[in-house]
């Protein structure tokens, strides 16, 4: 699948932003302009979300292999990757399967284990998009009021709400692949899968606030990333990258400039 894609800059060694779930390049939009002065930046979008395709099919390994495509079509060997959850999870999946095509990776607030399907409201807001009636919807405003029923939290309904297009004669529609996410739902809280470690770099970085990766997945984390590190942000949930946009960007800068001798 050819993905759709946006560079930000022309100089400095590649790397790609990948979103999380219900997101889009355009979440890291900051971000891709800061790293731009010190990287050929790719922000993406991942299939079933933003402006490219849509496919049945939604699991980590055909979105590892629409990352391995894109770099190929780019005429790129490798690149450093940048994954925030989901987008965490296909990076670290091509990493275990394609080590070859990943230099240096920050995984950001996901860790390389399985999830269970409830309690962090993903279901809930599938369900809201779902019964939100888009041909009686006439602004945005109605939507988000609507939704209030499903997703208690402001923040996440106006992150739902990025994906709420107006399209000819103001008739809105979604443009994710509703249908497949919520097909594919359980296959998305999957641990990626591993044949050997990832012995690159790797740095993890948490919210404080965020249960996502935790103390317990210390060994289970080391068994597939032997060179990993982790780093919490204070303060910080599970888009730590929007609260705390200048400590995340200091962090991630600081581990994709340093020169390290360690490989695979």
């Amino acid at each position: 699948m050819k993905l759709n894609f946006q560079k930000y800059s022309n100089s400095g060694e590649p790397l790609f932003i990948l979103h999380g779930l219900f997101g889009n390049l355009n979440n890291w939009n900051w971000h891709s302009k800061q790293l731009s002065e010190y990287f050929s930046v790719f922000g993406i979008d991942l299939r079933n979300h933003g402006e490219s395709p849509h496919n049945e099919n939604l699991n980590y390994s055909v979105m590892a292999q629409d990352i391995a495509q894109l770099l190929d079509d780019l005429g790129l060997s490798s690149a450093s990757i940048i994954g925030h959850s989901m987008g965490g999870k296909v990076a670290m999946e091509l990493a275990l399967c394609s080590p070859e095509r990943v230099d240096k990776m920050v995984v950001v607030d996901i860790a390389p284990v399985a999830y269970s399907e409830g309690g962090d409201g993903h279901l809930s807001a599938i369900e809201g998009m779902k019964a939100l009636d888009l041909s009686a919807v006439k602004s945005r405003r109605d939507a988000e009021a609507f939704l209030e029923g499903y997703i208690e939290d402001e923040i996440t309904r106006k992150f739902i709400l990025t994906n709420l297009v107006s399209q000819n004669k103001g008739q809105y529609q979604w443009r994710l692949n509703l249908q497949a996410i919520e097909k594919n739902y359980p296959r998305l809280r999957d641990k990626p899968a591993s044949s050997k470690p990832f012995g690159k770099p790797v740095l993890f970085v948490k919210g404080a606030l965020s249960n996502y990766i935790k103390a317990e997945n210390k060994s289970e984390t080391l068994e597939l990333f032997p060179n990993a590190q982790v780093k919490s942000i204070m303060g910080a949930g599970h888009w730590l990258h929007a609260d705390k946009p200048k400590v995340f960007q200091k962090i991630a800068l600081d581990f994709l400039t340093k020169k390290d001798e360690v490989s695979d």
